[in-house]
């Protein structure tokens, strides 16, 4: 679109034309529909905003350096998605489904998926809600299902940029044996408060421990975590953390570059034997780590300034996988136009 300064776009919502919306009611799921409407009717009552019913995801199309769109592992968002319906006792749709109204969401919205060259992608979210009218706590026998997307730009405008991040024991993102493991919407209504602590002490983000013992890292504010040391990718075990599709894409990467990939329980002491170390996610593929300060021990340990090597091959590897300048050899791009 010639009135789109793309290079300006940040990580937010920008109205496009079309969005897919599937309904479950009378036990079974609608076909597809295809709607212009940014609102959703909804009764006052609905579990999802009294119950926390409410789950999404999120993946990018990218145009590519041949001029074609690509959707990025598509099918693994569409099965994370699936758990988290699962978990929330709602209705699950099928991969087919998910798939194919992210297809549908990018050809209908093709005026709007940034050109080639400006490092802005098109950002796909499916949400689901539990629509079911009600007072009682018990599963939502109704559901909707929504895809919408919006361009969005680079997430880090003139070169990818390390941060800094802060410890914090006072809150925890998720409960052992609790939903930090899906893509639940209380599981980041929870993370808020510490979120802006930390902002109000300079730092980008907060590392959560796990909430059992706070002994052992679990997450990057809403990113993954990985560490970089003796030729090895090592990032948290825990039935607490999110499966990163990005994180599981970096493993892989990891391997192909000859790293050992290991994933286990990380102790916070081990982060003075890093030599690298990042946050992975879909909005920026890799955030590396400068400098972590915990907050409780007044411990400070330090990465440089400049982003490290490894980490940096890795977002180039992944990144030239999305755009088309590297070949699929792992088939996780589905070529939509």
């Amino acid at each position: 679109m010639e009135n789109i300064d793309w290079g300006s776009l940040g990580f937010n919502y920008l109205k496009t034309d079309y969005n897919a919306r599937y309904i479950y009611t009378d036990g079974k799921w609608s076909e597809m529909q295809i709607s212009s409407d940014e609102y959703i009717n909804m009764h006052m009552s609905a579990s999802c905003l009294h119950y926390g019913t409410a789950l999404f995801e999120g993946l990018k199309a990218f145009r590519g350096v041949d001029g074609k769109v690509r959707l990025f592992r598509v099918e693994e968002n569409a099965k994370r998605l699936q758990s988290s319906a699962k978990r929330l006792c709602l209705p699950v749709p099928t991969i087919e489904m998910i798939v194919n109204a992210c297809i549908e969401v990018v050809k209908r919205n093709e005026r709007f998926i940034p050109p080639y060259g400006t490092g802005a992608s098109f950002y796909l979210r499916p949400v689901m809600f539990g629509t079911t009218a009600g007072l009682g706590v018990k599963p939502s026998k109704d559901a909707i299902l929504v895809v919408y997307g919006s361009p969005v730009g680079a997430y880090f405008k003139g070169g990818i940029k390390p941060m800094m991040v802060a410890i914090d024991r006072e809150q925890d993102r998720a409960a052992p044996r609790g939903t930090g493991d899906v893509k639940v919407g209380g599981n980041y209504a929870a993370s808020l408060m510490s979120g802006e602590k930390a902002h109000s002490l300079g730092y980008s983000s907060v590392m959560y421990l796990d909430s059992a013992e706070h002994k052992y890292i679990e997450e990057c504010g809403a990113c993954n975590f990985f560490g970089i040391k003796d030729g090895k990718y090592i990032t948290p075990k825990s039935s607490s953390v999110l499966p990163s599709i990005t994180n599981k894409s970096l493993r892989v990467l990891a391997k192909d570059m000859g790293l050992e990939v290991e994933e286990r329980r990380i102790p916070v002491e081990e982060l003075s034997t890093f030599e690298e170390c990042g946050g992975c996610g879909t909005a920026a593929v890799i955030s590396p780590i400068s400098k972590i300060y915990d907050i409780d021990t007044k411990e400070t340990y330090t990465y440089g300034e400049e982003v490290g090597k490894v980490s940096l091959e890795l977002y180039t590897r992944l990144q030239d996988i999305q755009y088309g300048r590297a070949e699929d050899t792992h088939n996780w791009c589905t070529i939509v136009m």
